[in-house]
């Protein structure tokens, strides 16, 4: 029985360490500060707090994408390498990486800041959940979506700007 007891503690142990390893707490950090803790940078949660539907399909003369259209190509890519983690199906794409963008409309407006901030929850769920072979594979990936989450954020942070509609108390000034 007693060493029934000290295995069941060396497995917990085991266990608990693979959650807490140095991967682990590196991906969530960075997952962490590329969605909803502010740090170096505005989060994505940040820049598209307080603004309206209208705003977020403003666009300027030169070319540059909408704060809304920017937060459905995020959803768009961050929905996709989600399901991939979760081993499900993603629907075929075989598109150009501009339609991920041009499919926003201001009536998704809403839904689309709530999904995008679910889905980045759940993509720190699931790294939460991981074991460290999972993390392994998948860190690559999680560190380009810090990446590629932060770069866009700061386009709607300067896209903010030029509309006039950025607060620079929000951590940009």
């Amino acid at each position: 029985m007693k060493n029934l007891i000290i295995l069941a503690f060396i497995c917990s142990f085991s266990v608990a360490s693979a959650q807490d390893s140095p991967l682990k707490k590196m991906l969530i950090t960075q997952l962490k500060q590329s969605h909803n803790e502010n740090n170096w940078f505005v989060t994505p949660n940040v820049a598209v707090l307080g603004i309206t539907a209208e705003q977020a399909m403003w666009t300027d003369k030169s070319g540059n994408h909408s704060v809304g259209q920017l937060a459905y190509h995020l959803l768009f890519w961050n929905e996709r390498s989600l399901k991939g983690f979760k081993g499900e199906k993603n629907v075929s794409f075989k598109g150009e990486n501009t339609e991920t963008f041009d499919r926003f409309d201001s009536k998704q407006w809403e839904d689309v800041k709530k999904r995008l901030d679910n889905v980045m929850t759940e993509i720190e769920t699931v790294v939460q959940n991981a074991n460290e072979d999972q993390l392994k594979e998948w860190a690559p990936t999680l560190m380009n979506i810090a990446s590629h989450n932060a770069y866009h954020t700061g386009q709607m942070v300067f896209v903010r700007k030029l509309q006039g509609s950025w607060d620079p108390e929000k951590g940009v000034k």
